[in-house]
């Protein structure tokens, strides 16, 4: 019996995890896509906190009329000035079992830009 999208993605996110971990020095920069918007988050996963998230539906994006692809790469940027002025500059990047391509190419590269490094 065929997956289901939903359970394709969920076996494909395993298997990126198994070898992706984030730590203190070089934290995990986590990516979900929906329909509607993007939303990236920065996490230690040995303290298993979130030290810091940004999306499409924060207050500096809110009413701007972009495409989803600029609106990503806003959001990428965002997310990377954030995590710039709290001291990380290097990340490993976890694209949650999406295609690299697209959005999350898009957010990756305005994280890049920010500067940070994965």
């Amino acid at each position: 019996m065929a997956l289901s999208k939903l359970e394709r993605r969920q076996r494909i996110k395993y298997r990126i995890r198994k070898t992706t971990k984030g730590s203190e020095g070089s934290p995990r920069l986590t990516v979900f896509r929906s329909n509607a918007g993007i939303y990236a988050q920065i996490i230690d996963d040995k303290a298993g906190k979130t030290l810091m998230a940004f999306g499409s539906n924060d207050k500096s994006m809110v009413g701007q009329k972009v495409t989803k692809i600029e609106q990503a790469k806003l959001v990428g940027k965002g997310i990377g000035a954030k995590a710039v002025a709290a001291g990380i500059t290097s990340i490993v990047f976890d694209r949650n079992g999406f295609l690299y391509h697209g959005r999350i190419k898009s957010l990756a590269d305005g994280a890049r830009e920010a500067g940070l490094n994965f």
